[in-house]
C-alpha cells in the first residue's frame, strides 16, 4: 500500500556511450532509386535528421529537469510497480482526473497540459487533480512478470491506484489504449469513475436489433444505407474511420500492420526495436508522423507536425530506451487482444456515466455521434479542424479546454458528492 517518491533518473555514461555509438554507427537499409515519400514507411531522408539531432544535440538532461517539476512516484499494484505523476491542485472545487495515454506514447505525451489542468488555466476554468499513470510495462512502471495483464487487469490497476491515491469519485480522459482501457473502467468502475472523456471512442454503430428499432429508428435506417452506398455519402466525407473489420485487418485498414505484428509476435519485432535506438525511433516516427495534423498541409514532405518538436519525440523514444519497454509496451497488444475482456469494448454494453467525445480531424478513428449515442450517455461533443493522434501534444489548448468544459459540466452536475 505504500507510496514512494520517483525522479526520472540520469543515463549512466556508460549507457549514453552505447547509445552514442549506435548512433553513429547505424546502418541503413536500401531503398529504390526513387523518392517514393513515405508510401513504404519512413524513410533516409526522414530519419537521418532525426538521429543526427538525437546524436549532436538532444540533452537528456534538460528534458529530465523538466520532468521532475512535477511529483512523480511509484507504488505496488498486483505486484506491479506502478509509476505515476501526481498534481494536487489547491483549487478547492478540483476533480480528480485521470490521464491514459497508449502506444507509441508515455506519460510525456500530456507535458503541455499539466500544469493548466491542475491549476484552471484561466479564471473561469476548471482545476484537477491530475494524475497520469504509466500503465504496466510503459514508461517506468514495471514490466508485468506473468502472461495475462490485459485490458481488465490493467483497468483494475487504474481504478485501484485513483482509490489508493484517495480519489473514490474521478473522471477519466483516454487516448489511443487510454481510450478502449477508459471504456472498460467506464463500463466496469462507474461506481468510483464518474465521466469519461476520449478522443477515440471505440463504439459499435446502430445496429438492426429489435432496441435499436424501437429507440432510434433513423439512426439505423442510415447505418443500414452507409452499408449499401458507403459511409461517405451517408455521414459525410471521413466522419467514418474504423481500424477495419478486425482487430489486425490489413486488407480493410492497410495501417493495421504494427498491431498485426505486435498482437501476434511482440517478441519477435523486440528483438531488433531493443537493440537498435534508430530502428526504435523509426518504428515510433512512423506513428508521430502518419497519425498527425499538418498545419502546412504538405505531410508527404515533412518529418513531423508542425506542432511537435524532435526534442519532444526524442524525449518519448529515450523513455522507450531507457526502459527497454518496447517489448513490454507491444504485450500489450497480444494480451488485450487474447483477453475475453474485449469483448465488452466491442459489443452493445452500455456507458451508462457521462461521455465527453473530442474529435480531431486527423485522429485515426472517427464514428458519428448517433453510433456514439447507441450505448453511450453521451453529454459533450466536441469537433475540431485541426489535431490527430495526440492532441495535449498537437493542440493543447484546445485539448485544455475541452476537458475543462467537461470537468465544469460534471461539477455543476455534483458527480463527485
Amino acid at each position: 500500500m505504500s507510496i514512494r517518491t520517483f525522479e526520472i533518473p540520469a543515463v549512466p555514461k556508460e549507457r549514453w556511450d552505447q547509445l552514442r555509438k549506435k548512433l553513429a554507427e547505424a546502418v541503413y537499409p536500401s531503398e529504390l532509386d526513387k523518392d517514393v515519400g513515405w508510401r513504404y514507411g519512413v524513410p533516409s531522408w526522414a530519419i537521418k535528421p532525426v538521429v543526427k539531432t538525437w546524436l549532436d544535440e538532444y540533452d537528456w538532461e534538460t528534458a529530465r529537469v523538466e520532468m521532475n517539476r512535477w511529483h512523480h512516484y511509484q507504488t505496488t499494484i498486483e505486484d506491479i510497480a506502478i509509476h505515476f505523476i501526481h498534481e494536487p491542485s489547491k483549487d478547492p472545487n478540483a476533480v480528480p482526473l485521470l490521464l491514459l495515454n497508449g502506444w507509441p506514447s508515455t506519460f510525456y505525451e500530456y507535458h503541455k497540459v499539466i500544469e493548466a489542468l491542475r491549476d484552471g488555466g484561466s479564471t473561469d476554468g476548471q482545476a484537477f487533480h491530475v494524475v497520469i499513470p504509466s500503465m504496466p510495462g510503459y514508461g517506468f512502471s514495471e514490466a508485468p512478470k506473468q502472461p495475462g495483464c490485459g485490458l481488465a487487469k490493467v483497468a483494475q490497476i487504474m481504478n485501484e491506484l485513483m482509490m489508493r491515491l484517495g480519489y473514490n469519485k474521478y473522471c477519466l480522459h483516454g487516448s489511443d489504449w487510454g481510450a478502449v482501457i477508459g471504456k472498460y473502467i467506464a463500463i466496469r468502475h462507474d461506481d468510483n469513475c464518474k465521466g469519461f472523456h476520449t478522443i477515440m471512442p471505440m463504439f459499435v454503430p446502430p445496429v438492426p436489433s429489435i432496441a435499436n428499432f424501437m429507440s432510434r429508428p433513423m439512426a439505423v435506417a442510415k447505418y443500414c444505407a452507409s452499408m449499401l452506398i458507403g459511409n461517405d455519402m451517408v455521414y459525410g466525407a471521413d466522419k467514418v474511420k474504423t481500424i477495419g473489420r478486425g482487430f489486425a485487418d490489413i486488407d480493410n485498414n492497410e495501417d493495421a500492420g504494427y498491431r498485426a505484428i505486435q498482437a501476434t509476435r511482440p517478441y519477435t519485432l523486440s528483438y531488433a526495436l531493443t537493440d537498435s535506438p534508430v530502428g526504435l525511433l523509426a518504428w515510433i516516427l512512423d506513428k508521430f508522423h502518419h497519425w498527425t495534423y499538418y498545419e502546412s498541409g504538405n505531410k508527404d514532405e515533412a518529418i513531423l507536425p508542425e506542432s511537435i518538436s524532435m526534442n519532444e519525440l526524442l524525449t518519448q523514444v529515450m523513455i522507450y530506451w531507457l526502459t527497454g519497454n518496447m517489448a513490454s509496451s507491444a504485450r500489450l497488444y497480444h494480451e488485450v487482444y487474447h483477453d475475453p475482456a474485449f469483448h465488452v469494448i466491442v459489443s452493445t454494453t452500455p456507458v451508462r456515466i457521462p461521455v465527453a467525445v473530442g474529435v480531431f480531424r486527423e485522429e485515426i478513428t472517427a464514428v458519428p455521434r448517433e453510433w456514439v449515442e447507441a450505448t453511450a450517455n453521451v453529454q459533450q461533443w466536441s469537433e475540431f479542424e485541426m489535431g490527430g493522434h495526440f492532441p495535449a501534444l498537437e493542440v493543447s489548448e484546445l485539448f485544455i479546454n475541452d476537458i475543462q468544459k467537461f470537468g465544469r459540466m460534471l461539477q455543476s452536475n455534483d458527480s463527485f458528492e
